[in-house]
């Protein structure tokens, strides 16, 4: 029977591959063991590598890794607003509708100190659409935090705690990490706080497609056989020198529990989202303007190809920064910046770490010949111009407040953010009026003010439908550009 796996978000449904499990075989023999043409090799026989001398490989050490980081990982608990339900009273107010109102709920997972001011990096699906976030430290501290903001594109959010002299990790680097590399994860599990697990890096590089909703998702994950579990999503992945290498966020699954794989966002990409985070409010994705397939034996075949390395441009954007940079249909891209790249997942890696209008160097093969090309970096909009996240708000030119009851329940609303003034800006030309209840943006319930501003943050580059109603009960739908 086959087995379909899913990739599971590791805060929700964490679990691994199931089904597999690595077997050693010997060959134990009577007389001559068999080893010609690829036999086994029985225990009595013994390897040496030719030309170098044998040694007894150091046992690898993670006491220090573990010492340095288990103290900069933090547990994440998040409140969300509780939700109502109408039912119906004949007893009250002449069959008036009232909410019922539901329990609040509540979820956990990981961050990573990675300033010893405050900033910690966590998974955007452990925070997305929480009203609360509380962060408790290893040393049991607690503290609220507020979402600085977040990239569900990368699946990678921020907070911020009030408080100094905190234990951080370092930044490694993503790049240099290599296959059959040891790493240790660092996390909460089963709300199993400061929890080490080791594991080897098993691939690089993997698009697991979890993210496929969203418009312009970028996953090139670092795999590795560390075991990950419920709660460990937004914890740390880090080399036996306790540096970060990446942020533990999802694992393949058939079961609900570990049983193989986990993958981490690498943190080359990690470091960029946090930085525009910080300096921007939002993340300033660039773009390169081509549409790319991973090369295999019948592309190289069909198009006449000389290689099996590196990206084929099957298209370009009209007037795209890689069109304007001379960059051809059937090209060849095999390195960014000097950094090699082989599958798409490496190409969009490695240009995720630049803004709209820095320059990079693209190395491409056209035929035999190897070409360099200077390409000055767009945004979605097609410009090098980025955008703050006050400057949204700016452009919206509104006032927001939060409903009361009372409001919710004339209108018979579970949620709302209500417009009380409006200069000229996004929302007046659209047509929306002073009053207006905002109810859901992009077909996502909207419950406070942080997170309308984070909604309309994550989408500074794209369309927006709001929807909402007005206190006479008309329901109203407006669509702009931001």
């Amino acid at each position: 029977m086959k087995k379909t796996f899913r990739f599971i978000l590791t805060s929700t449904l964490i679990a691994a591959l199931g089904g597999f499990a690595g077997v050693s075989i010997y060959k134990l023999t009577e007389g001559e063991p068999e080893t010609a043409r690829g036999g086994y090799i029985s225990d009595r026989q013994h390897l040496h590598l030719t030309g170098l001398p044998d040694m007894v490989p150091a046992p690898v050490d993670f006491v220090g890794a573990a010492e340095k980081t288990v103290a900069a990982v933090v547990y994440v608990k998040t409140t969300y607003a509780a939700r109502t339900n109408s039912f119906y009273n004949p007893f009250r107010d002449f069959f008036y509708n009232h909410p019922r109102q539901q329990p609040q709920r509540q979820s956990t997972g990981s961050g990573v100190i990675i300033s010893d001011d405050g900033y910690i990096v966590t998974n955007n699906h452990v925070v997305e659409n929480a009203s609360s976030v509380e962060v408790t430290l290893n040393d049991k501290r607690t503290f609220g935090a507020r979402i600085v903001g977040a990239d569900p594109s990368t699946d990678l959010a921020l907070l911020k705690i009030d408080e100094q002299e905190l234990p951080f990790i370092p930044y490694g680097n993503s790049d240099e990490v290599r296959i059959g590399e040891w790493v240790l994860a660092v996390g909460n599990p089963f709300n199993l706080t400061s929890t080490v697990t080791a594991g080897i890096v098993s691939a690089k590089a993997r698009n697991i497609r979890i993210l496929n909703n969203q418009e312009f998702p970028l996953e090139s994950f670092i795999q590795t056989d560390a075991a990950v579990n419920r709660g460990n999503s937004g914890g740390a992945l880090v080399s036996t020198n306790g540096e970060l290498v990446g942020i533990n966020s999802a694992i393949a699954s058939t079961t609900g529990t570990y049983a193989g794989y986990s993958f981490a966002i690498p943190v080359n990409l990690v470091r960029k989202v946090m930085d525009d985070l910080v300096e921007y409010g939002s993340v300033q994705r660039a773009f390169i303007g081509v549409q790319i397939r991973d090369i295999n034996q019948e592309l190289a075949d069909d198009k006449g190809l000389n290689t099996l390395e590196g990206v084929y441009v099957s298209s370009l954007t009209d007037g795209g920064a890689a069109a304007d940079a001379g960059i051809e249909d059937g090209d060849v891209i095999t390195h960014v910046e000097g950094i090699p790249v082989k599958t798409s997942s490496e190409l969009q890696e490695q240009v995720g770490r630049y803004r709209p209008g820095d320059d990079i160097t693209v190395t491409l093969l056209r035929g035999r010949e190897v070409k360099n090309k200077n390409v000055t970096l767009r945004n979605n909009n097609g410009t090098t111009r980025l955008i703050k996240k006050d400057e949204v708000f700016n452009l919206l030119g509104a006032e927001f407040a939060e409903l009361d009851e009372a409001s919710m329940d004339r209108l018979g609303l579970d949620n709302g953010i209500k417009v009380v003034d409006l200069k000229p800006g996004k929302l007046l030309n659209a047509g929306i009026k002073k009053g207006f209840v905002i109810t859901r943006i992009d077909n996502e319930n909207i419950n406070s003010i942080t997170e309308l501003k984070r909604k309309l943050s994550a989408k500074h580059s794209d369309g927006v439908l709001i929807e909402g109603v007005y206190p006479n009960g008309m329901r109203a739908y407006y669509g702009f550009g931001m």
